[in-house]
């Protein structure tokens, strides 16, 4: 058994000694099958055997898994499991002494694990050579592994797979003809010479597109300013194109694709989007058309300047108050705006103001404007905003809304107006001062009586308080009434005529008595001697 010790080193050894002993048939190994073909990861069986007098120690060397299945005499069967690579299994036996052996040549083939034809071009221009390149990783033996170029069933290029992953190229002149053509790539393992078949494998086609593309511009038509909010047309033409109708168009805000509709005619087309002036797009945003055929693109470039103006942000806090809060009155626009708030103290200009205001009475129902500017692109922008402020107060009845004395004259239609002011709405009731406390109708048309005359309160209430106040109502009658105002005109012109007469008798006494004593004083001169 002293060999068996060294078996697993001499295996090379056994194969030469078998050449080097003599031809006697004594002993001899065989391996069935001497060849064999098997796919990548499979199996198979193997079986050594020796022609022995005797009973040979048999055995098998090999780098892969094998297990013994069967054995009999002079022979043994392994099985061998997931076979990788190419190998050369060897049987080894010894008989008497006399040792020999018998290789096995075991070749693993693959299909290979991808066949892709690189990317061509959406669109080749005519007249320019175009490269074809095919890629396959895997496949063996590759001694059997070709690899075929093709324009549709027209083979362009056969060569062998070199290298992994092996790469094959072909150049052919694009021309209008090729307009659509398919190319492939395909690989044929050929195996027919082992008895195993042509094994063939296809890379998905490629479609080709030829193409004309002028060197001129696209033309651009678009607004050069637009408001927030508004939206206006932009259209963009080019002339020249070849297949024109395979010509993309694209319009670009800044950023934003513009949903686009394209009219193609023969050789040219007509592109309109609609704009939408945004918030944030506020500002000089660049709006592009590009016409793209094939791998080429013509772009043509325009500056649309997107400006904000909202109204501004007037506030009153609180907007309802009562009488004697403090309300903080504010003013806010946009930025770059300058604004004017009403009641506001002079300050710099800039895009707010506020001031603060001690609600009064005479507040209720004031309206606050503040108004925003914004220049833009050389020109004066105005918005404005309005609020009104609430101020709850108690009733006031103040002698121009509720006069305190009315004459009226009986048996005429009059109205008698008293008013109240105050926030809410005061509640006005007139009862008759005293006695039995009757009303008198508010804004309300009534016939005159003289029985309505005397002193009434009216009285003003909400929830606020209340307030009174005292007003008279004067009735003349009609009866004696011409009568007496005879009597007092008659009286009061006798008085004048009495007044008149005495006052010019007197006069007349007092020239008399001057003129008399004027007589007296010249006689007494005449009667003194000289």
């Amino acid at each position: 058994m002293a060999w068996s010790a060294a078996r697993l080193p001499l295996p090379a050894l056994f194969a030469l000694l078998g050449t080097l002993l003599p031809g006697t048939g004594v002993a001899q190994t065989s391996v069935d099958p001497p060849e064999y073909i098997i796919r990548r990861g499979g199996s198979m069986q193997v079986t050594c055997r020796a022609s022995c007098d005797g009973n040979a120690v048999l055995g098998l060397e090999t780098p892969l898994t094998k297990k013994e299945v069967a054995s009999g005499n002079n022979s043994k069967t392994y099985e061998l499991s997931d076979i990788q690579e190419d190998s050369t299994p060897l049987c080894f036996s010894n008989c008497n002494n006399i040792q020999s052996s018998a290789s096995l040549t075991l070749t693993v083939y693959s299909l290979p694990k991808r066949v892709e034809l690189a990317p061509l071009p959406h669109w080749q221009p005519v007249g320019e050579n175009l490269t074809l390149r095919c890629q396959v990783e895997g496949g063996v033996p590759r001694t059997n592994l070709s690899v075929l170029l093709l324009r549709g069933e027209e083979e362009l290029s056969r060569q062998l797979a070199v290298g992994e992953p092996a790469e094959v190229t072909t150049t052919v002149l694009a021309g209008r003809g090729d307009d659509g053509a398919n190319f492939s790539c395909r690989t044929e393992l050929d195996l027919r010479p082992k008895n195993q078949g042509l094994f063939q494998n296809s890379s998905v086609p490629r479609q080709l597109r030829t193409f004309v593309l002028p060197m001129t511009r696209p033309h651009l038509v678009s607004p050069r300013i637009m408001e927030v909010g508004t939206q206006q047309h932009v259209n963009c033409t080019l002339d020249g194109l070849f297949p024109a109708s395979e010509a993309q168009v694209h319009l670009v805000l800044e950023d934003q694709r513009l949903e686009t509709t394209v009219e193609y005619n023969k050789d040219s087309l007509l592109a309109t989007a609609r704009i939408k002036a945004n918030t944030e797009d506020e500002g000089t945003q660049q709006l592009t058309c590009t016409v793209t055929l094939g791998n080429q693109s013509q772009r043509t470039l325009e500056n649309v300047t997107i400006y904000s103006f909202p109204a501004p942000i007037l506030t009153l806090s609180p907007p309802n108050v009562s009488e004697g809060t403090v309300v903080s009155v504010e003013c806010k626009a946009c930025a770059g705006a300058v604004v004017t708030l009403q009641g506001a103290p002079a300050g710099p200009p800039g895009p707010s103001a506020q001031f603060l205001l001690n609600a009064t009475s005479d507040d209720d129902g004031r309206i606050f404007l503040c108004s925003a500017a914004l220049e833009v692109a050389g020109k004066v922008l105005r918005k404005n905003m309005t609020r009104e402020l609430r101020v709850l107060y108690g009733p006031r009845l103040e002698e121009s809304d509720c006069p305190g004395n009315w004459t009226w004259q009986e048996g005429s239609q009059e109205t008698l107006k008293c008013e109240a002011r105050g926030n809410p709405p005061p509640k006005v009731v007139c009862r008759r001062k005293g006695g039995n406390g009757s009303s008198l109708p508010i804004r309300k048309q009534i016939l005159v009586k003289r029985q309505i005359s005397g002193t009434y309160m009216c009285q003003a209430t909400s929830f606020r308080g209340e307030v009174t106040r005292e007003v008279v109502v004067n009735v003349t009658y009609n009866s004696n009434q011409v009568v007496t105002i005879i009597l007092v005109a008659a009286a009061v012109i006798l008085g004048t005529v009495c007044t008149a007469a005495y006052l010019y008798n007197r006069q007349r006494k007092i020239r008399e008595y001057k003129l008399q004593k004027a007589r007296e004083a010249n006689a007494m001169k005449l009667n003194t001697p000289p």
